[in-house]
Order: structure tokens, then sequence, then C-alpha cells
């Protein structure tokens, strides 16, 4: 009988996890996808610049006022470049930011109601 009940809550709590996982948030604008809290947030390196897309349950976040670091960390180098808010729901930054495989980067965010964020990529 305990064996029975093992399996069935190791069944239950693999499918639950599923569902987990499944509700995540997918790439919009092909970059890589991270949530913080109830945010996604979507980092994209195309055309030589990088913007960061926000979203709230899946709908676009108003980036205005908001305010921010991207850190890039590659080995042993670490660069630090500001992020300012972008049209509508993005946050730019302003440099190269150089995301090359095997870099991550780690975006610290404030917004406009002083709420604050940090959020973690790994590029690949």
């Amino acid at each position: 009988m305990k064996k029975i009940l093992a399996v069935v809550a190791l069944t239950a709590s693999l499918a639950l996890s599923g569902n987990v996982l499944a509700h995540g948030a997918k790439a919009k604008h092909g970059g890589i996808v991270q949530s913080a809290g109830d945010l996604s947030f979507e980092l994209v390196a195309k055309d030589g610049g990088t913007t960061i897309y926000v979203d709230d349950h899946g709908k676009a976040l108003p980036t205005a006022g908001a305010t921010g670091t991207l850190t890039v960390l590659k080995g042993t180098q670490k660069t630090a470049l500001p992020l300012a808010a972008g049209a509508a729901n993005t946050l730019v930054v302003k440099g190269d930011a150089n995301l090359v495989p095997g870099s991550k980067a780690v975006a610290a965010i404030t917004f406009a109601d002083k709420k604050a964020v940090s959020v973690r990529f790994s590029i690949k």
C-alpha cells in the first residue's frame, strides 16, 4: 500500500511540474526568455543592438521611466551597460553588449514605480 501511495505521489508531482513548465513564456521576438516574479523578460540581440522586452502575464508592460544596467559576464571579463526605456515595453542597451555563446547577462531594472527586479540570462 505504501508503494502504491509513493508511486501516485511521484506521478502527480511529475504531472504538475510539467504544467508549470508549460506555463512559461515563449519568445515573441526570437530572443531568450526568463521570468522574475510575475514578469517575463526577453533579451534580443539583433541588427547590432540589444533590447529587453517586458511582459506581465503575456501583455506588454510599459517601461516609461524605467532604468537599469545590463552586466555581461564572459569568463573573467565583466562589462556594465546602461539600460534606458525604449518604445512601448522595451528597454534598450546603450552600447555594444557583445553577447556571445557562453556568456551570461544580468539585467538589474528599476521601474518608474521604484519596483526593482533582477533577471539573469545564459547566452547559448
